[in-house]
């Protein structure tokens, strides 16, 4: 019997192209295996091998998002591949939405069989998780072992066509999929069993997960707003004309800060958004309308403020992971305690 044929999706950073610099990289085939190929190549064994890889870098992908899944589909087709392997992403989040996107593609317009890996965090994975089967991994590139070892077997299943059992047996994270089975135990006796496991500090797995939000506590109200040093922070994206900081239109890796110091307005063809979550052209015409710059310089010129914050600060909320999101926070919450900022307005799309 032949082997089956494989074509592994990366982006730059795995193939070694580069890291955030070379983030442009456009779509291309290489014939044979590259960067973590070979883990999988090795698991693979006797049974299928990595024919071509395919290498694209995340912001391209994710700015050209169109043009950028025709190219690596139409790469991906010819190589007549059995079974196509994405990733692992783990917790990048322009990586995993690019992975989840060729994967779905792969399996939605080619017909046949695609297998990727995020961390559960991974915007890409709440996006795809019910389109594509994605192994659910650690959330650093440090998991790239364990993640073969469930990739591999799972990868193969799908290649023969052979029955998907759970998300627990299999190790990809839930997609929402519900089928009839029998326990051996009825659900009062496991619920038991959960609870005593639970009050002696056993591990245990629920059957019902719920989500996990943080809970913030509000801040308490401004005693003397008249005087206060109000600053704006958006993850509209509403950055200079040409967006100075290239932040990406999705998954954002960065934010930006920009002075608007002695500005009245935001005008046309001097801000315009990044985001790619929304349409731009009511922004673009207005970016006042998520930034309310001109607003807050009324309510300064009136006294019914302080004073504006000379700099305000962007990034796209766009599929950006969680973890990018506290990290930009706390950097942000540092600069503006500094400054002798006393309140901040948040504004989103």
């Amino acid at each position: 019997m032949s082997k089956f044929r494989v074509v592994h999706y990366i982006n730059q950073f795995f193939a070694n192209v580069g890291g955030e610099e070379m983030a442009d990289y456009k779509p291309e085939l290489r014939e044979g295996i590259v960067g973590p190929g070979i883990a999988f190549n090795a698991g693979f064994k006797d049974e299928a091998e990595i024919v071509a890889t395919v290498i694209c870098g995340d912001s391209y992908f994710n700015e050209n998002l169109e043009t950028a899944k025709k190219e690596v589909l139409d790469m991906i087709s010819s190589c007549k591949p059995d079974m196509v392997i994405c990733g692992p992403a783990f917790n990048a989040g322009r990586y995993g939405v690019a992975c989840g996107t060729v994967a779905a593609a792969v399996i939605e317009k080619l017909n046949i069989p695609a297998l990727t890996g995020m961390f559960i965090e991974n915007p890409g994975a709440d996006m795809f998780k019910t389109k594509v089967h994605i192994v659910s991994t650690k959330n650093s590139a440090a998991g790239m072992r364990d993640a073969v070892k469930i990739m591999v077997p799972l990868a193969l299943k799908l290649a023969k066509g052979e029955e998907i059992k759970s998300s627990k047996q299999e190790g990809y994270l839930p997609n929402g999929i519900r089928v009839n089975f029998f326990e051996e135990k009825r659900g009062a006796e496991r619920a038991v069993d959960m609870l005593v496991a639970k009050l002696e500090g056993k591990p245990f797995t629920t059957e019902f997960p719920m989500p996990d939000f943080d809970r913030v506590e509000p801040a308490k109200a401004l005693k003397d707003i008249n005087n206060a040093k109000i600053a704006l922070v958006t993850s509209g994206g509403i950055v200079p004309k040409g967006n100075p900081d290239h932040i990406e239109s999705s998954s954002a890796s960065k934010y930006g800060k920009y002075s608007i110091a002695n500005v009245t307005d935001l005008v046309e063809g001097e801000y315009e958004t990044a985001h790619g979550g929304y349409d731009p052209v009511y922004s673009n015409k207005d970016p006042d309308r998520v930034l309310p710059v001109d607003v807050l310089r009324e309510f300064e010129k009136e006294g019914k403020i302080g004073k504006l914050h000379d700099y305000f600060y962007s990034t796209v909320g766009n599929g950006t992971a969680v973890k990018n999101a506290k990290k930009y926070a706390s950097e942000i919450a540092k600069e503006l305690l500094a400054d002798g900022v006393n309140a901040v307005i948040l504004t989103s799309t």
